[in-house]
């Protein structure tokens, strides 16, 4: 669940991030663990 608008999140294999699209952002995911943080999120278009 996406912490900016509580909507579902997808996972990007390839770039190993959860990818909010309704926030058009992507949260990384550093040693098996998701950083659900807004500041750690990179914005997509």
């Amino acid at each position: 669940m996406c912490p900016i608008t509580h909507g579902p999140l997808e996972y990007d294999a390839e770039k190993n991030e959860l990818i909010s699209k309704g926030a058009k952002c992507a949260f990384p995911i550093r040693n098996g663990i998701p950083i659900m943080l807004v500041a750690e999120a990179r914005v997509i278009d």
